[in-house]
């Protein structure tokens, strides 16, 4: 019989999903060696809040083809930073500035909207107001443990995994939002994809970057197959550690809570035309992939009318 030690390490080197079948809704699971192990659990939710409980691999497992993957949750909040220098400084040139010397003295962040997330495979809605639809290609923390005040070098102790994060964005919506001094909201709330699995800090342990919060993660992105980015989670001048610092500074963080890192250099139509496009079309097709993690893959829909 295995130990409770051995049962809680196995547990954290876990990588999560939540699945859905022809014949179940969804529900969390375990996804371990290209089979999918179903957890009596209500959400993802209910799983990070036992993490620190021994919670063995149930005997029942399903191919990896017989189930549907969905988001991994929703986010109880949804915050998302700006933490790639090589991104803010592109997206600052496009703007015809240097980059804003606040920058550098803390890693700014902004909330999104927690209720409109998307999962592997579902369409995008193409929102009535934008004539230029993009992506961001980002990598998320998910909160496991809550905390106030957390210092950077605690902060990975307060991170349940982490996950594929893309932030559409309608770039001309959010170009007036900001002329005005307040934003972007209308340019990003309408639409965030998550998935398709949450991966542990423990099974990264191998890709380790002496930085709170850092692995060595190639990040890719492509458009109807075509690679557009490529770039690494490694280059983050804002490590997670210090991302939560921020946020929790006088501010309560919760389990669920879900941060994203902001856009990888080259990680957006935004930085690859200058702010010109062309931007996305209805019927493209969007893969953003992390190592270790996987590919997580959208369809643009048709313009809402």
């Amino acid at each position: 019989m295995m130990t409770d030690h051995f049962l809680t390490d196995y547990f954290h080197l876990m990588i999560f999903a939540t699945v859905s079948t022809l014949h179940s809704a969804p529900q969390p699971a375990l996804v371990s060696k290209g089979r999918v192990y179903p957890l009596s659990f209500a959400d993802m939710h209910e799983v990070i809040r036992f993490s620190a409980d021994i919670i063995q691999l149930p005997e029942t497992s399903l191919a990896m083809d017989e189930v549907r993957f969905h988001a991994p949750l929703r986010p109880t909040t949804l915050r998302d930073a700006y933490a790639f220098e090589q991104h803010v400084r592109t997206a600052s040139q496009n703007r015809g500035r240097d980059v804003p010397q606040e920058w550098y003295k803390f890693p700014a962040f902004y909330y999104t909207n927690p209720h409109t997330i998307f999962g592997p495979d579902e369409v995008i809605p193409y929102p009535r107001y934008t004539s230029a639809l993009d992506f961001e290609l980002e990598i998320a923390v998910i909160i496991g443990k809550g905390g106030r005040d957390i210092k950077p070098e605690d902060a990975p102790a307060h991170i349940f995994g982490y996950t594929i994060f893309n932030d559409w964005s309608a770039r001309d919506v959010q170009r007036e939002e900001l002329r005005i001094g307040l934003g972007p909201a209308k340019g990003k709330d309408f639409a965030s994809s998550l998935g398709p699995v949450i991966v542990t800090s423990e099974a990264l342990a191998d890709r380790t970057v002496n930085r709170p919060g850092v692995y060595d993660l190639t990040m890719t992105a492509k458009v109807n197959g075509v690679e557009m980015s490529r770039a690494n989670l490694k280059d983050i001048f804002w490590a997670f550690g210090e991302i939560i610092a921020r946020a929790s500074d006088m501010c309560e963080l919760q389990a669920g809570d879900v941060i994203g890192s902001g856009t990888v250099g080259t990680g957006c139509l935004l930085e690859l035309t200058k702010g010109q496009g062309p931007w996305l079309n209805a019927g493209d097709v969007v893969e953003l992939e992390i190592e270790e993690i996987g590919i997580l893959k959208n369809t643009i829909g048709e313009k809402s009318k």
